[in-house]
């Protein structure tokens, strides 16, 4: 009901629209549908739904070439450890860890043999990490890192993460907002 909310209502439906109908057709109808909503306060095409889930849309990684992103340059961008460091994130050591992996070993098997490993790209504070040990990849979870965006419990292909609220109500401090 806020103005955050008024905003996203006349764009929500751009993003279904590019999605079903393509880059042309898509932008300019998603472009007309906020014209419309601007101008008169409704759409034409009521709210529409995206196809599928995040977690669904993911597809294996052999149909893609992997992409090579450069290194932080810490000018214009910067490496997830140091933003994390901004937030001022803090939980204690010894607390139950909240990212929990219901399936160990489907993460191994699909997580990382079908998709890559893509909560190591995914999450933006690099909680997540498939490290070599003893000649096998170990899933590792970093999560005293966790900024509490809850994307792994969004985006996982498996739905097999599950995010809960940690203990102590810890986590990121964000002084500056």
């Amino acid at each position: 009901d806020g103005p955050i909310g008024k905003d996203l209502k006349s764009v929500r439906n751009v993003k279904p629209l590019w999605s079903k109908l393509g880059t042309v057709l898509g932008v300019s109808l998603g472009g007309l549908d906020m014209w419309t909503n601007q101008l008169f306060g409704f759409s034409f095409f009521g709210t529409l739904k995206h196809g599928k889930t995040d977690a669904q849309s993911l597809e294996p990684a052999k149909l893609h070439k992997k992409i090579d992103y450069p290194k932080p340059d810490g000018v214009l961008t910067f490496d997830r450890l140091s933003s994390v460091f901004l937030s001022n994130t803090n939980h204690e050591e010894d607390q139950p860890v909240h990212l929990q992996v219901k399936d160990m070993d489907l993460q191994k098997r699909s997580e990382h043999d079908v998709y890559a490993g893509p909560s190591t790209r995914y999450c933006p504070a690099g909680v997540y990490e498939w490290v070599e040990k003893d000649g096998e990849e170990v899933y590792v979870i970093n999560a005293q890192n966790c900024v509490h965006c809850k994307t792994c419990d969004i985006k996982d292909p498996n739905q097999n993460i599950n995010w809960v609220p940690p203990q102590g109500a810890e986590g990121p401090v964000y002084q500056n907002m």
